[in-house]
This record gives structure tokens, sequence and C-alpha cells, in this order.
């Protein structure tokens, strides 16, 4: 029998970026409740609620050659993974992108419990808009990842400069550069943590939404996988030593300046405070 809501059960993570979501998604993307779609990140309900260019064609093509067209390599591949990407790229570049689009973009979810999208741009999306969204569900689980808000400006930064090849610019920018470009909307919205709290809590009953720190997540891995499995509702299960060590994406290994801080001690105490008004004890690690 066919969902009487349009995209079933749905699981979605949605950031801060940096703060420790691609790691989950590469454990989770073990578990054989959960179905995830060959892109981590989406980011439709982004793209519908708040940026309607952030699905347009150029972009869907852009991403479709730099991550599945020309990155595998003939001599190694498995011929069936690479014909199931070529059929989730062709639902992927169909149109128009609407709700069915998105759906359609985990048809070959079977046994899973839950179509999973990991997308941190879902963090911006206005409280209003929850409601339509779990409305849409059958059952719907959000899950929010927070870390000390300084070494996440500072590890987005080094991370952005790292993957546009302008690392150099770690070297000769000053005080006033750093301050212009981490306040840019695209690295700073990701560390109003206060404002996505907020959002959840006006949108969404408190059992479909869940909240941890990066800093609790590797104290104790294990736990806090189990604890995830408890939100979701799926079976417990073991995941390798060699995976829990992994690390991805990580940004280059480089000194924060001394005066990086400063830079943005007050905004950092505000952000700091909107957690705890939320009600979650801050993790003693948070300068």
């Amino acid at each position: 029998m066919a969902d009487p809501r349009i995209f079933g059960d749905l699981f979605l993570g949605i950031g801060a970026m940096k703060a420790g979501t691609t790691w989950l998604y590469a454990m989770l993307d073990r578990h054989p409740q959960l179905h995830f779609c060959p892109e981590k990140e989406v980011h439709y309900f982004y793209h519908r609620y708040v940026d309607k260019t952030q699905l347009n064609e150029r972009r869907r093509l852009e991403n479709v050659r730099e991550r599945y067209l020309l990155r595998f390599d003939p001599a190694t591949a498995n011929i069936d993974r690479i014909r199931q990407n070529l059929h989730w790229v062709s639902a992927y570049l169909n149109g128009p992108v609407d709700d069915h689009w998105y759906r359609n973009l985990f048809q070959l979810r079977s046994h899973h419990r839950y179509a999973c999208d990991f997308s941190n741009l879902t963090a911006h999306v206005p409280a209003e808009i929850w409601p339509r969204i779990q409305a849409s569900c059958n059952r719907l689980r959000v899950l929010y990842t927070m870390r000390d808000p300084l070494k996440r400006l500072w590890s987005h930064t080094k991370f952005h400069l790292q993957v546009t090849d302008q690392m150099h610019l770690l070297d000769c920018w000053g005080p006033a550069d750093f301050d212009a470009f981490v306040r840019k909307p695209f690295i700073w919205d990701n560390a109003e943590y206060g404002r996505t709290l907020r959002a959840l809590r006006g949108g969404l009953d408190d059992a479909n939404w869940h909240a941890v720190f990066y800093e609790d997540i590797h104290a104790d891995q294990r736990a806090m996988l189990a604890r995830i499995e408890g939100f979701l509702g799926v079976d417990a299960q073991t995941y390798p030593d060699a995976l829990l060590a992994r690390r991805f994406t990580e940004s280059a290994r480089r000194q924060m300046p001394e005066f990086f801080g400063n830079l943005f001690a007050r905004d950092i105490a505000r952000i700091t405070n909107e957690v705890r008004e939320e009600g979650f004890a801050i993790p003693s690690s948070w300068g």
C-alpha cells in the first residue's frame, strides 16, 4: 500500500555545517532501516521555501557533472553501482522540482523505514514551514547538531578557503578581512543556533526533533548513535571501530589567529546564551 502522505517516514539531518553531520551520515548510512539517496545534501526544503535558485537546472547539472559523471574509474568501478547512480541522476535532473520530484529521489527505498536527507541548509527553514513539512510525512524526525560556535566559525572558514583554493588568504588576512568574510551569510547563518532551535520548537512537537552537540558525539560515539537510534525508533546496530575513528571533510590544520576570538566574542556569548535559554546544558569545552 502506498504511503498516505507523500514523504512517508522522513529523517532530516539539518546541520549545523562543520558540526559532525558528515560523520553521522557515514555511520547511519550503514543502518539497514535508513535509506539515503546518493546525494547527501539535497537541499530541497531550502530550495522550496527559502531560495528558489538552489536547485535550478544549472546547479543540478554542475552537481551531476562533478559528483557522478566524471568521478568514477572505469577500470575499478562496479557497473551495477554506476547504473544505479545514473538511474538516480535521471530522477535528479527531472522536473519540475516539487514534492513529487523529492519523493522520487528515494525511489530505490524498499524495506527501509526512513528516507534520509542530511541537508544543512534545511536549518534555515522558517518556523511556520515545519508544520507543512510534517503534514507531508507519516513520521518526521529532525536532528540538529551544534558545535562550539567559535571553533565552528574557524573550521568553516578554513574549509571554505580550502575547497575554493584560497588557503593563502589565511596568511595575509588581518582582523578586518576575517570579520568581513566570516559575517557573510553563507558562513555566519550556520552559527545562529538559537534561531534554528526557536524555529524547530515553534514549528514541531518535541517528539519530532532532537538537538545534540558535536562535543557529545565524540565524547562517546556509540552512546550518541544509540541515542539517535532511540530517537528514530530503529533497531540498535554495531558500528565498526575503524569507521568510528574516521574523520570526514576535515579542514586543514591551521592555528586560529589570536585576534579571531575577540572579533566575535560578543556574538559568541549571545549565541551561547540563546542555546542555554532554549533549555540546553552547554558543553564545558565551549569557550
